[in-house]
């Protein structure tokens, strides 16, 4: 039986509205829960943030949190799967389950070293070729977010 809530896509302090508004979108299709954490880098009523994501708000569950702390703390038994170009394994190899909580970082920086280095077996990178550092959050967050769906079986019957 498949949960309602398949995964969570959490954003710490994202900076770009469209990004965000594109994330929101892409949760409102597949029934995932954004969480939006920490001083976001614009407001939440920006017009470019609502036309990112169009006329689909209605269809988006999203939560605010002060802290990634405050998160995890709402979920004890949340099990929280990090992104960053510092991953060992990828987001192919992560094992992904339903309700896990997929976090990305800011566009700029992506997320702390020290989380990173903290949960260096819960973090995962999408494989990059050639001279291209990173790919956009958004572009991020749909490629591990339809992973994980596979990996689970969501996509079965689709």
């Amino acid at each position: 039986m498949q949960s309602s809530t398949p995964f969570h896509i959490v954003l710490i302090e994202p900076e770009i509205p469209p990004n965000t508004g594109n994330i929101a979108r892409l949760c409102g299709a597949t029934g995932t829960v954004l969480h939006l954490v920490g001083k976001l880098g614009f407001s939440t009523d920006d017009r470019q943030l609502k036309r990112a994501g169009l006329d689909y708000w209605s269809e988006v569950e999203i939560h605010y949190w002060a802290s990634l702390d405050d998160l995890k703390h709402a979920y004890p038994e949340g099990r929280f799967i990090y992104t960053s170009k510092k991953g060992e394994k990828t987001h192919v190899e992560a094992g992904f389950r339903e309700g896990d909580f997929i976090v990305f970082g800011k566009e700029t920086v992506g997320l702390p070293e020290e989380l990173i280095e903290a949960n260096r077996k819960s973090t995962v990178r999408i494989p990059i070729f050639g001279k291209v550092r990173s790919l956009n959050l958004s572009t991020s967050a749909g490629i591990v977010l339809y992973e994980a769906l596979r990996q689970t079986g969501r996509l079965e019957g689709c």
